[in-house]
């Protein structure tokens, strides 16, 4: 390795990029970062930093071929990547990218988009020049929440109805919205085309935008003066080879080798995949449906091994027939991305990190509040707000309603009901709220409809300052359990504690789980000895006596906690008895019908995945469902027009047997999501937006644009600015005046009253992200 050739690493920041000149690596300015230019190869490296360094991310490392660059720059910026990921360590994942087919891992790093620009070295040099006015040229701006520019020929012939262009003239720069391109798409094509003015332009150059040619006569007549005048209609864009969803859950892995001079390929397994099928020793070839290429590298592979991964997934691609833009990643044992883990039935490895190391002990070990707050980051993986001393108020649904629950019997929960949970606390002198919504798998259709509508009236009457947290049974978090201290009971059958108290006496028994007051619960079990287990402590609640089961397994904590969780049955030392295993009376077992052989091993606490949580923008595309992953994501990629699905790994608590079987019903799923994403793709800009917008056909100065279409929604009322804030802040639908829309009552204040209260006026205002809309609404007493 020649570290001479290899740039200087600034340690300091999380994105670098050089491209490749006379074969040696050139940093790109920071200003250009985003441009490619397509006769070139360039390297790309990403180093988290801040939260995101200390999560297990490792480091990415790509290089990106352009369409027009030759055989030998990309041969030397393989090579230069291979330098550097020696150099830096093997916490590294490589990338080979090439244009318009980059991973999302790739496109996640440039926001508002990746903009591709024709020249060569000359031009490529010279990248990106402020105030550069002198200019001509016509982008083609796709995708959605990845977005692309690529420059094309200054033509009507480069149009079509499906995408959208941008005609950048210097001073003006108009943005054609194709007539079937989405809302979605034509918001994300402006914000980039935003980005441009600001970046080269110093947010000089006007804006305006063409959503219906007829009423931009203005904008159009610009248009025919530079491309001349238009004498064919525009065409639909040609279908672009998109993989189909079927393919990609085709998943193969292989065995790929050199033997004399050929490459020989051994296919090893199809999904599902296992772990233990990744030999330290070897490197390995995964083929997702031909849409992605993973070489997987063991950690006792040898450095001659790990140099030619990249040919060898080349010469695969080229075996297998696959195009030479598909996307390869190299991946080093112990530093794998979590889109490869996913393709394995189960995924196990060691803790990175001494958080993940508590995560994973959480159930074994006494949790320290102290060193929560001195871990941020862990706090906010266990969501612990507090220690759980807070103030506490339950409401069960019954008859569709919610009824408050005695304080006495706070911790006790029957199964088939739903509860919600209303806790509050305090932080930095501010009282805060979390209201829980407590759902059995047992619930009905109607009861976990009436909780939700609940929790919505409470939010109300709070003035939006709930935060809801859904709870699944047997699957409550840490601060769950805290609020009540150990004394969690869940009852299963339906005469639920009430305000009467405990049900009539009967035979019961309860399994008690945990061993502190942060993953303690108690839950009733069938009243049979076949129901127990060394490991643990079961509460058996007869008419006479409530007898406490020591398992031969069960450690001190455990112990310790089930003297609290046995006074929600027994009030009185004198009503129970402790048992140790192997020392029970006849009675005893009478009560549970008779011995029966029951388990004797150690049960394993529920492991808490270390893996990240992952972030996929949903799109529906002939009626397939598309997922386009967001990676390295924030609150800032929600917005109004997005469908957004969020994998949090441990969220999903069915079995891998009932995933593989389809029990969820998951074509349903699918469909419903599809069926969601047809309606917002299909609706115009008037029907979307949540406020009025002023409209028109001349170009814009830079601080706002132009578009042809009213923003105001077909749902507003005709007459608006006719109520005062005092009509309207803090107030329940009910209380509201007759026709006034609660979801949008904002909108009844006058101009300058709206202006007085929010600090800014309602074009702003409804310009912004609907989150940060609501957000507001939630502070001033409007939501």
């Amino acid at each position: 390795m020649n570290t001479e050739s290899l740039p200087e690493i600034e340690s300091h920041r999380d994105l670098q990029i050089w491209i490749l000149k006379d074969l040696k690596l050139v940093p790109v300015p920071e200003g250009a970062y985003g441009n490619f230019f397509e006769e070139h190869c360039y390297v790309v490296l990403h180093v988290p930093q801040g939260l995101r360094a200390t999560q297990g991310t490792p480091k990415d490392l790509h290089y990106w071929i352009g369409k027009k660059a030759d055989i030998e720059a990309e041969g030397a910026a393989g090579n230069f990547v291979q330098d550097l990921q020696e150099m830096l360590g093997s916490a590294i994942v490589q990338h080979r990218e090439v244009q318009g087919h980059e991973s999302d891992c790739f496109c996640s790093y440039f926001r508002p988009g990746v903009i591709y620009r024709k020249g060569g070295l000359a031009s490529a040099l010279k990248h990106v020049e402020t105030n550069m006015y002198n200019i001509q040229r016509l982008l083609r701006i796709r995708g959605r929440k990845h977005v692309s520019a690529t420059e094309v020929e200054f033509s009507w012939d480069s149009f079509n109805k499906d995408d959208i262009f941008l005609l950048d003239l210097g001073k003006v720069m108009i943005q054609w919205n194709g007539p079937k391109s989405s809302v979605s798409e034509r918001a994300r094509a402006l914000t980039l085309t935003c980005s441009l003015q600001d970046r080269e332009r110093a947010g000089r150059a006007q804006i305006g935008v063409v959503d219906d040619e007829f009423k931009a006569s203005g904008l159009m007549e610009i248009m025919e003066a530079v491309l001349g005048h238009r004498v064919a209609s525009v065409y639909p864009a040609i279908p672009s080879r998109s993989i189909n969803q079927l393919q990609k859950a085709r998943v193969h892995l292989y065995y790929v080798y050199q033997k004399d001079k050929g490459l020989v390929i051994q296919e090893l397994a199809t999904c599902l995949l296992t772990q233990d099928l990744l030999n330290e020793e070897e490197c390995y070839v995964l083929d997702h449906g031909g849409c992605k290429i993973y070489v997987w590298q063991g950690r006792r592979c040898t450095q001659p091994e790990k140099i030619i991964s990249f040919s060898q997934a080349q010469n695969f691609l080229q075996a297998k027939g696959y195009p030479t833009y598909t996307n390869v990643e190299v991946l080093h044992q112990g530093e794998e991305s979590a889109a490869f883990k996913q393709l394995f039935r189960t995924w196990s490895a060691e803790p990175k990190n001494k958080n993940l190391e508590l995560i994973r002990k959480l159930n074994q070990v006494k949790l320290d509040v102290v060193q929560l707050h001195s871990q941020p980051e862990l706090a906010a993986q266990l969501r612990m707000v507090d220690d759980g001393s807070g103030k506490v108020e339950v409401w069960g649904i019954q008859d569709l309603g919610r009824q408050p629950v005695d304080p006495k019997l706070h911790g006790q929960f029957c199964a088939g009901s739903c509860y919600l949970v209303l806790y509050t606390y305090q932080r930095m002198g501010h009282i805060q709220y979390i209201l829980y919504l407590w759902q059995s798998p047992q619930a009905t259709t109607q009861e976990v409809a009436a909780l939700k509508s609940n929790a919505e009236e409470l939010d109300l009457m709070y003035h939006g300052a709930l935060v809801q947290a859904h709870v699944t049974m047997g699957h409550e978090p840490p601060h769950f359990y805290a609020i009540f201290q150990g004394q969690m009971v869940i009852f299963q059958d339906s005469s639920r504690p009430s305000v009467k108290g405990r049900p009539a006496p009967a035979t019961r028994l309860f399994h008690v789980q945990g061993t502190d007051n942060y993953n303690t619960r108690t839950t009733e079990v069938p009243p049979r000895a076949s129901a127990l287990n060394s490991s643990d402590i079961f509460l058996l609640d007869t008419a006479s006596i409530c007898y406490v089961w020591f398992g031969k397994g069960c450690s001190g904590d455990q112990r310790a906690m089930a003297q609290k969780a046995v006074t929600v049955l027994s009030e009185n030392d004198e009503g129970r008895e402790t048992v140790l295993e192997g020392q029970e009376s006849p009675h005893f077992w009478e009560a549970l019908g008779g011995r029966a052989p029951y388990p004797s091993n150690k049960s394993l606490p529920e492991e808490v995945s270390g893996l990240q949580p992952r972030l996929f923008e949903c799109s529906s595309q002939h009626d397939h469902l598309v997922l386009m992953e967001v990676v390295f994501f924030g609150q800032e990629d929600l917005d109004k027009y997005d469908v957004m699905l969020l994998d949090a790994w441990h969220e999903n608590n069915q079995s891998h047997r009932e995933l593989v079987e389809g029990s969820l019903e998951i074509e349903s799923v699918i469909a419903e999501i599809t069926a969601a994403l047809k309606g917002p793709q299909d609706r115009t800009e008037k029907e979307l937006e949540p406020g009025p917008k002023a409209g028109g056909s001349s170009t814009s100065s830079s601080s706002s644009s132009t578009s042809t279409n009213s923003y105001q929604s077909s749902s507003k009322p005709m007459v608006n600015g006719c109520l005062s804030s005092k009509q309207l802040m803090h107030q329940s639908a009910k209380d509201l005046p007759e026709g006034v829309d609660p979801a949008q009552k904002e909108f009844y204040l006058s101009d300058s009253e709206f202006k007085d209260v929010f600090g800014k006026s309602k074009e702003e205002f409804y310009s912004m992200a609907k989150w940060k809309q609501q957000q507001e609404k939630k502070q001033l007493g409007f939501f």
